[in-house]
C-alpha cells in the first residue's frame, strides 16, 4: 500500500516548528467578518436569505423512539431519515441566512436546531447502527457507546462549522450553548475516532473501502480543525486522517474511476480533495504535493469524463443517471490539480443547472460555505474562459469502463465485474445517449430500504442482469462478485470508430463452468460494441454456442416494432436486429420516488430470442 499521506503527516510532526503546531484553519470568514458577508454578490445574499427565511419559526420535526425501530421492524429508512435529514437541512439554510444577513433574526431558530440535533440520542442512521460492518442493526442505538457512520460524522462537521461562524453571536446570548457543543463533538464524534475501530477507518489492505472511509473523515477533520481542540487531539486526529486516506486509495486503481459511479464520485473522489485540502492548509503546504499525483489527478477528471449529456452522467451499479450538477467543489478540485478542463466543465455546468447553493441535498454546511466564498471566482472564471472541451475517448481497465462519443452519441460499455462497490450484476451492459437523450439506458436504484444492504439484494429488480441491456442464457442471469465478471477484454480506439470486445460467460454462474445447455465445444459468449463515428452508428455483436438466450434491452422511449427486423424507439432511432426474434415488449412503470427523479414516465424493456449463434444489433437516428 502507498502511504503518501501518511508520509506528508509524519514529515509534517518532524519538522513542525516548536511553536504555532498547526495553522489556523480559516476556510472562509466567521459571521463576525461582516465586510466578508457583505461583499458576497448581492444576487446570492438575496438568494440565502430568501431561503432561510422560508424555516423562520419552523417546527422541527420530532424524532420518536418508535421512528429509529421502525427501520429494524420493517426495512423502511424513511420515517426516520426524512425527519433527521429535514432537521439538519433547515438549520443549515438559518445559520447561513443569519450569516448573511447579520440582524438577529434567525438566531432562535438557530438555537432552537442546535438543542434539537444536541438532544438526539444518537447521530447514526438506524440502517448504519451496528459496530461491526454488515451485521444485522441493534433496534435503538446505545448512547453511550456511539457509532461514527456517515452521518454522525456529517452532524459533527455541521455543528463544528456552526460554532466556527457564529461563536461570537451564540456567546452573547449564553456561553452555554458552545460549551454545550463542544462536549457533544468530544463525546460523539472525536473520543470515538481516536478510541475506537470502526471498518471505514481502514486497518487491513483486504478490506473493501469506499466512500464511507472519505467521506467520513472529512466531516472528522472539520470537527477538529473547527472546534476547539487541543493541538495533541489534533495531531492524532491528522495522522488517522491520514492513514485513511491511504486505505482509500489502495482500493483504487491509477487511472482514478470510481466504481461507484457519477453520484458516488461526490462522496469520494471529492471528498477526498476535501481531506487532503484541510489537511494541506493546516499544516501550511504538507500535502500540497499530492495533488500533482498522476492517481489523484485521475480521480479529480472522472467526472468530466463520466457526464454524458446535459443533466445525464453515464451510471452503473446505485448511480442515478441525474447524478447532480458540478459546481464550486469540482471547480475548486481542479484548480488545486491543474485540470483547467474540469474547471471550466465545473463552472458550466453549475451555470446551466441554474447556480444551485449545494448539490448535496443541503446537508453539508461547510461545502455550502465554500460554495458562497467561490462562487464570484467561479462566474468570473467562466466568463472569462472558453467554453469547455468534449471529453474524449476512454478506457478505465481498472472497472472496465469505456466511453466513446460522436457527434450524435455518447456510448459508455461496462466491462470488469460483479464485485464492485453498490454493485448490479452489470457486466458487459451498455448505456446510449443520442443527442443529449437516454435511448438505452442503466435504470438505477430504487430507494434504499434494509433489503438493498442485504444478503437478499439481488432479489431486487434494477440489480439483476435481465433488466439490464444484457442476455439471459437459458434463464440463467448473472451473478454477484469479483469471481463473476467479463474476460479477454481489448478495446481500440480509432479517429473513426471506437470498440470494445469481452468474453461474458465468466459473469453467469453455470454448472461445472459450463452453460447446461451449451454445445460439447467449450461455451463462449463473445460481445463487441463499436461505435461508428462518421456514420454515428452503434453496432453490438453478440456470439455464442450457447443456447436458449433472450436478449434484454431496456429504452426510455417507447419501442414499437416496425418492419421484420426493425424497432422504432420513440422519436430517436432505430434498432434494427438480426439473428433473434421480437418476444415480447413490456413497460416498466416506474412507482419508486427515487426511480421518478430520473425517469419521468415508464420505462421499457424489450426482449429478443436469439435464434442462432449470431445476433446483431444496429442503432441509427430516425431521418430529421
Amino acid at each position: 500500500m502507498e502511504t503518501k499521506c501518511s508520509q506528508a503527516a509524519q514529515r509534517f510532526v518532524e519538522r513542525r516548528p516548536e511553536s504555532s503546531f498547526y495553522r489556523t484553519f480559516s476556510p472562509f470568514p466567521p459571521a463576525c467578518d461582516r465586510t466578508a458577508f457583505e461583499n458576497l454578490p448581492k444576487e446570492l445574499r438575496k438568494k440565502i436569505i430568501q431561503d432561510g427565511e422560508q424555516f423562520l419559526g419552523f417546527n422541527f420535526p420530532r424524532l420518536r423512539a418508535v421512528d429509529y425501530m421502525d427501520f429494524k421492524r420493517t426495512g423502511r429508512r424513511t420515517a426516520f431519515e426524512n425527519l433527521y435529514f429535514a432537521r439538519r437541512r433547515a438549520l443549515n439554510s438559518l445559520v447561513l441566512a443569519e450569516c448573511a444577513e447579520s440582524k438577529g433574526r434567525f438566531m432562535d431558530d438557530i438555537i432552537n436546531g442546535i438543542y434539537f440535533i444536541c438532544e438526539e440520542t444518537a447521530w447514526q442512521l438506524p440502517a448504519h447502527n451496528n459496530y461491526i460492518r454488515d451485521t444485522e442493526q441493534l433496534i435503538l442505538p446505545d448512547s453511550s457507546r456511539p457509532v461514527l457512520d456517515l452521518f454522525a460524522c456529517e452532524t459533527g462537521a455541521q455543528l463544528a462549522c456552526i460554532l466556527y461562524v457564529l461563536s461570537g453571536q451564540l456567546d452573547e446570548i449564553s456561553p452555554y450553548i458552545a460549551k454545550m457543543m463542544m462536549e457533544k463533538l468530544r463525546q460523539r464524534i472525536i473520543t470515538p475516532y481516536l478510541s475506537e475501530y470502526f471498518w471505514w477507518m481502514g486497518r487491513d489492505e483486504e478490506e473493501d473501502y469506499n466512500n464511507w472511509t472519505v467521506w467520513c473523515t472529512q466531516n472528522v477533520l472539520l470537527t477538529a480543525f473547527l472546534g476547539d481542540f487541543s493541538e495533541n487531539i489534533r495531531g492524532k486526529v491528522l495522522q488517522r486522517a491520514s492513514l485513511s486516506c491511504d486505505y482509500f486509495l489502495s482500493g483504487y486503481g491509477d487511472d482514478g474511476c470510481c466504481d461507484e459511479g457519477a453520484q458516488y464520485y461526490r462522496h469520494a473522489g471529492l471528498c477526498l480533495f476535501c481531506s487532503l485540502d484541510i489537511m494541506d492548509q493546516v499544516t501550511g503546504g504538507f500535502y500540497d504535493s499530492l495533488f500533482q499525483w498522476k492517481k489523484i489527478k485521475n480521480i479529480a477528471a472522472y467526472i468530466f469524463h463520466a457526464h454524458a449529456a446535459d443533466k445525464y452522467y453515464f451510471n452503473f451499479s446505485d448511480c442515478s443517471p441525474l447524478a447532480g450538477s458540478c459546481g464550486v467543489p469540482e471547480y475548486l478540485f481542479g484548480k488545486r490539480t491543474g485540470l483547467k478542463e474540469l474547471m471550466q466543465f465545473a463552472a458550466e455546468d453549475f451555470l446551466r443547472s441554474g447556480r444551485p447553493l449545494y448539490n448535496d441535498e443541503g446537508l453539508n454546511l461547510y461545502h455550502r460555505l465554500i460554495t458562497a466564498f467561490s462562487y464570484g471566482e467561479l462566474l468570473d472564471f467562466a466568463a472569462g474562459s472558453s467554453p469547455a472541451l468534449r471529453p474524449g475517448d476512454i478506457f478505465y481497465p481498472s472497472t472496465g469502463l469505456f466511453i466513446a462519443r460522436s457527434p450524435v452519441y455518447a456510448l459508455a460499455v461496462k466491462a470488469g465485474d460483479n464485485g464492485d462497490s453498490h454493485n448490479h450484476n452489470d457486466t458487459g451492459s451498455f448505456t446510449l445517449y443520442q443527442d443529449g437523450n437516454p435511448l438505452f439506458i442503466d435504470i438505477g436504484v430504487e430507494s434504499y430500504t434494509k433489503k438493498t444492504f442485504s444478503p437478499r439484494r439481488y432479489e431486487i429488480w434494477t440489480m439483476q442482469s435481465c433488466y439490464h441491456n444484457l442476455p439471459t442464457i437459458d434463464g440463467t442471469d448473472q451473478k454477484d462478485g469479483a469471481a463473476f465478471g467479463a474476460s479477454l477484454v481489448e478495446t481500440s480506439f480509432q479517429e473513426d470508430s471506437a470498440s470494445i470486445s469481452m468474453e461474458l460467460t465468466g459473469a453467469y454462474l453455470f454448472q461445472e463452468g459450463h452453460p447446461p445447455t451449451a454445445d460439447a465445444a467449450e461455451p463462449f459468449y463473445l460481445r463487441k460494441v463499436v461505435l461508428q463515428k462518421k456514420e454515428n452508428r452503434v453496432e453490438i455483436t453478440d456470439r455464442t454456442n450457447c443456447k436458449n438466450v433472450v436478449m434484454n434491452l431496456i429504452t426510455y422511449e417507447k419501442p414499437v416494432p416496425g418492419q421484420a427486423g426493425e424497432i422504432k424507439i420513440g422519436s430517436l432511432g432505430y434498432a434494427g436486429y438480426q439473428g433473434a426474434r421480437l418476444e415480447s415488449i413490456e413497460a416498466l412503470p416506474v412507482t419508486d420516488p427515487k426511480l421518478q427523479i430520473a425517469w419521468k414516465h415508464d420505462i421499457y424493456r424489450i426482449r429478443l430470442a436469439l435464434t442462432g449463434e449470431c445476433f446483431f444489433l444496429s442503432v441509427t437516428p430516425l431521418a430529421k
